[in-house]
């Protein structure tokens, strides 16, 4: 692949992936989530499997600790999030979705499905399944990140 063709891809990835977060986003925002940015879309990412310290949280969003920090002082405030005891560690604690913040996840995976919908009117439900299946080869492992 000729370098100009890997900048080509590389800006259609990135363009797809930046239209998709703020599809989300917006879809969030109108079903009555209007409180959030993307960036705490990205860190109910990490708290849903079943919740993160703040360390966790800032190793996933690739921030500093002061920066999860605040973030996850500011979903608390708003009622996204509460912390708990941690159970392994005395000095820790967790931080956990709160019933609000599962139905703000619940209304992303919603906004997320309609967007997909559109690329499967677009390219066809089957071309959709093998996108997802080779993006899925190369995907690194791990958090996933937003663009700062």
């Amino acid at each position: 692949m000729q370098n100009s063709e890997a900048m080509a891809l590389s800006a259609a990835v990135l363009a797809v992936a930046g239209d998709l977060t703020q599809r989300i986003h917006e879809g969030v925002m109108a079903r009555g989530f209007t409180d959030l940015r993307p960036a705490h879309g990205f860190a109910f990412a990490r708290l849903a499997p079943g919740g993160a310290t703040v360390t966790d949280l800032a190793t996933h969003l690739g921030v500093t600790k002061q920066a999860a920090s605040q973030l996850v002082d500011e979903i608390v405030r708003k009622g996204y999030a509460e912390r708990r005891p941690h159970p392994q560690d005395a000095r820790a604690r967790l931080i956990v979705l709160t019933e609000r913040g599962w139905a703000c996840t619940r209304a992303a995976e919603g906004a997320a499905a309609e967007v997909v919908e559109g690329w499967a009117e677009l390219l066809g439900e089957g071309e959709v399944r093998v996108l997802g299946q080779r993006l899925a080869r190369i995907a690194p492992y791990g958090p996933i990140r937003p663009a700062w």
